[in-house]
């Protein structure tokens, strides 16, 4: 737990120290019209290695993709690293705002695209793709910068601006993406005798994978098991060779975690031999996030330290989310303890309107193309958040 003299101490330093935020609110209007994809990030990561110089920072750039790294140091005492990331994502904004995204970016594989800041990215790269943080750590992040001794990260979402979320213990899932194909034999729709059906198979794959959450893992542990996309053939009256489809499994425990992939690829590969398939199936990894795990210790601390300078009304208990970080990437290659906490970004008085209305589920999510940060409330609890957290651990 922390210490009130302590936290009264912190909070005197950050008081006494807050910046003018107008400049930040500029960067952030910017960056947000200004958005770029995971791995395409050269602007924005040029804005941020500009200002770390700009405050004396020793910088280091294009780590892992657009990675950026910034080291300040003062003697000796603990380490403590800060996560931001900042890649967008491929969704029309529709906020209306007068510094709405209006960008439509092409990737290198020429498809163009609209892009927006939709998650509270606004200094991890490509943290949509799971694959930002382990790229920097396999391109040697460690050699530009200490090991340290505590990971920090928060992110925004739709609560009440000004208020903090933090659980203890896992708080968000491991994700694991495949690219499934399944081969059979071609032919016209009027001869399946003579062909082997990989749509029918796929069928069979989609519908036997969901027994998985029911029949194959324990009833209190919580598993999704999602098909979000399928294609095979483009006439309607062939068989086509083969069937694509994509699938996203979420976890919160390790041996679980293990249990549900191998429970997956023995029902993709048994349907198939049952069916005659001419092949075995191409399974193919195409994304994957860690079970994100808060330190206990670490976040009881914080908590107290939240409650101590915020009040206890503005901290709440985080719920168990299923969506997926790469965070702890950077924690792992050193088993660093770490902690992500979230912040509210909806403004005060349409939250309050939407709990009145019973309407807060409708409030616009991460990932919507509505999802509108109330700026000054947002960056101001962000700030002060961050900078008491880094300090407490610092001191």
């Amino acid at each position: 737990m922390s210490n009130p003299s302590k936290t009264h101490q912190l909070d005197s330093i950050v008081t006494g120290h807050f910046p003018d935020l107008k400049p930040f609110s500029d960067i952030y209007r910017d960056i947000h019209q200004n958005p770029e994809l995971g791995t395409y990030e050269v602007r924005t990561a040029s804005i941020a290695a500009k200002h770390l110089k700009d405050l004396g920072f020793k910088v280091a750039e294009r780590i892992g993709g657009y990675g950026t790294v910034g080291v300040l140091s003062n003697g000796t005492g603990s380490t403590v690293l800060l996560r931001a990331d900042m890649d967008a994502l491929p969704i029309l904004e529709k906020t209306k705002l007068p510094y709405a995204s209006t960008k439509v970016f092409k990737t290198r594989e020429g498809k163009e695209t609209p892009v927006m800041h939709a998650c509270g990215h606004d200094m991890n790269p490509n943290e949509e793709n799971g694959a930002g943080a382990m790229a920097m750590v396999k391109d040697g992040l460690y050699n530009h910068i200490p090991r340290p001794d505590y990971c920090l990260a928060q992110h925004c979402d739709y609560r009440r601006s000004g208020n903090i979320a933090i659980r203890s213990g896992p708080c968000e899932s491991a994700a694991d993406s495949f690219l499934v194909t399944i081969y059979g034999h071609a032919g016209h729709a009027s001869k399946p005798e003579s062909c082997i059906d990989p749509i029918v198979m796929a069928s069979y794959v989609i519908v036997r994978l969901q027994g998985i959450v029911s029949r194959v893992v324990p009833p209190q542990e919580t598993v999704v098991v999602t098909c979000g996309s399928i294609h095979g053939g483009d006439a309607h009256n062939n068989i086509p060779p083969s069937v694509e489809f994509k699938l996203n499994i979420r976890t919160y425990n390790d041996e679980v975690r293990a249990k549900v992939l191998a429970s997956m690829r023995r029902i993709i590969e048994a349907e198939c031999e049952a069916a005659g398939a001419p092949r075995k199936p191409d399974i193919k990894r195409t994304h994957e996030y860690p079970l994100t795990d808060n330190d206990a210790k670490m976040s009881a601390e914080l908590r107290s330290l939240f409650e101590e300078s915020f009040g206890e009304d503005h901290v709440e208990t985080m719920e168990q989310l299923a969506g997926s970080e790469d965070f702890p990437n950077l924690a792992l290659p050193h088993n660093t303890p770490y902690v992500i906490w979230f912040q509210g970004a909806t403004a005060v008085e349409r939250y309050d309107e939407a709990v009145r209305a019973g309407q807060v589920d409708l409030l616009p999510q991460i990932h919507s193309d509505g999802f509108a940060p109330s700026i000054n409330t947002t960056m101001k609890t962000g700030v002060r958040a961050f900078s008491l957290a880094a300090l407490y651990y610092l001191a």
